[in-house]
């Protein structure tokens, strides 16, 4: 009688003679995902040799197809499976690259094209221990004078989330746990009790003089109570802010753990109120329960649709009492320019402070040539960027401070002028 071959613990179901070595390959690929960040156990590695079983060897997007829909389980998960899955099932070029890898080279210095999103990580899983397994090569000693350069760890809080590895974003979610975020207050028309001897409270002192029948007067005072304002948050999950999702909802989980008040929508084209969500002590937990609630997570965008949804529904019950509001988007609107500066001045005018955070500011040449963004500028506070732990650590500290000159949107609305 003979016996199945068993992969990762689990017994792998015969393909057809046609289909070689593809059981074992698909275990490969599957260990690949799972190093670069991919949650996938045993169970899912035998549905996807059975679901390539069923549908038979047939073309390379049908093959694409039934991985996909077995491994991929979080929308995150999407731009790494696509790059793990072109690196991996074209042998040809992955056999020459790895040939040329080992062989000596002349430097390049050409500009390197930018990595796509979830490359870093894909690559890392499929070529990382090949590319610690390479010769040493002899090269000169270069004495390097480092007196003005930035350290290791500066240079990991400069670095675009979108091009970091997954070792380096669990990195990065660990440093936000660890982001010092201040105690903002505001004052408000409410008075407490105060020993400070500053301000008379008469009411509190006439009620004082009835206990004694007014033979004994000792005045009462008062202070204007302070309290933190709410803090509301709208974040876009559109397609083009996909690479930046989900290190953003771990920032807002930090906020969410460290603030009372925290209010957090998601927007794509249409609104998601995950507050509740966000609320659970575990981030992982906190993150499945928001893609669970939202139902348009990496899609298109209405930002105007989405902004009149929030001031018509949810405006008035949580922008009292000072609010700041975040918003998280790139401004990227094709249709509806009118209504999104409309609803955007309104967004306004009913909170004390909004500030812009946008990924396209890590751009050193970003010019507001979009309509979008063009409607947008003239009815936000601060317009930040929002790409690294560096821009996320000045976030943390602007919450508690006052405007910044060096975030100053008319630094933008000046160069619009230009464009007409």
């Amino acid at each position: 009688m003979k016996t199945q071959p068993v992969q990762d613990g689990i017994v792998v179901p015969p393909l057809p003679p046609a289909a070689g070595r593809f059981a074992d390959n698909i275990v490969f690929f599957a260990r690949a995902l799972r190093n670069a960040g991919l949650k996938i156990g045993p169970g899912s590695i035998a549905d996807a040799i059975e679901a390539v079983e069923a549908i038979g060897m047939g073309s390379r997007e049908e093959f694409h197809a039934a991985l996909f829909s077995v491994f991929v389980k979080r929308h995150e998960d999407k731009p790494v499976f696509d790059e793990a899955f072109r690196l991996f099932w074209r042998s040809r070029d992955l056999v020459e690259k790895m040939i040329a890898m080992m062989l000596p080279q002349a430097p390049d210095n050409r500009e390197r094209e930018k990595a796509k999103a979830g490359e870093t990580r894909a690559s890392d899983a499929l070529l990382g221990d090949r590319r610690d397994s390479r010769p040493a090569r002899d090269e000169p000693d270069i004495e390097i004078d480092a007196r003005f350069t930035t350290s290791g760890n500066e240079v990991f809080r400069r670095m675009d989330f979108a091009q970091m590895s997954a070792a380096e974003i669990a990195l990065a979610r660990k440093e936000l746990t660890r982001l010092q975020l201040p105690l903002d207050s505001v004052p408000t028309r409410r008075f407490r009790q105060s020993h400070v001897h500053r301000q008379v409270d008469p009411r509190a002192t006439m009620r004082s003089a009835l206990r004694t029948g007014g033979s004994l007067i000792l005045p009462r005072y008062r202070e204007q109570k302070e309290i933190q304002p709410p803090l509301v948050v709208l974040a876009d999950i559109s397609g083009s802010m996909s690479q930046y999702t989900r290190i953003f909802l771990h920032f807002l989980h930090v906020l969410t753990e460290s603030r009372r008040r925290v209010h957090t929508f998601l927007f794509g084209t249409r609104l998601t109120n995950v507050t509740r969500q966000m609320r659970h002590k575990d981030p992982d937990e906190a993150l499945n329960e928001c893609a669970a609630a939202v139902k348009d997570w990496s899609g298109g965008t209405r930002i105007g649709e989405t902004v009149r949804e929030f001031n018509r529904l949810w405006g008035r019950r949580v922008l009292g009492q000072g609010a700041l509001v975040l918003l998280i988007t790139d401004g990227l609107e094709r249709e509806g320019i009118e209504l999104l500066a409309e609803e955007m001045d309104r967004l306004h005018r009913s909170c004390r402070r909004l500030i812009w955070l946008n990924p396209l500011l890590r751009f050193e040449g970003f010019e507001p040539r979009a309509r979008g963004v063009r409607a947008m500028l003239p009815h936000v506070d601060e317009f930040r960027p929002v790409h690294n732990l560096s821009s996320l650590s000045d976030l943390a500290a602007a919450l508690g401070a006052g405007r910044s000159p060096a975030h100053d949107p008319r630094r933008y609305l000046d160069r619009m002028r230009g464009f007409g």
